[in-house]
């Protein structure tokens, strides 16, 4: 998952949805449907490329919702080879 001010960038397995990669807003109930959107493709873990203030509350919701989620530094994701846009550095994982 890839956190922004204004929208999240999403990608779950490929084999669970349609349309595997996803754009959500970073309002409340943007939020709301993104935690929906992992609950159904039967997520449970989620990995949060952020460490500023913009992923707190999405940080916070999903965990209050049950998912294991785990924050790593946007630095270390730089250094992966081969990303160029936010979308595919949400699916790399």
């Amino acid at each position: 998952m890839d956190v922004g001010a204004a929208s999240h960038g999403v990608a779950g397995p490929r084999d669970r949805d349609a349309q595997p990669g996803r754009r959500f807003g970073a309002v409340t109930a943007a939020r709301y449907a993104l935690a929906a959107w992992l609950r159904q493709g039967q997520m449970d873990t989620v990995v949060m490329e952020s460490t500023g203030v913009y992923g707190m509350p999405l940080c916070e919701g999903l965990e209050e919702r049950g998912f294991a989620v785990k924050r790593v530094a946007p630095h270390a994701v730089r250094q992966v080879p081969g990303r160029k846009t936010d979308v595919e550095d949400c699916q790399w994982g």
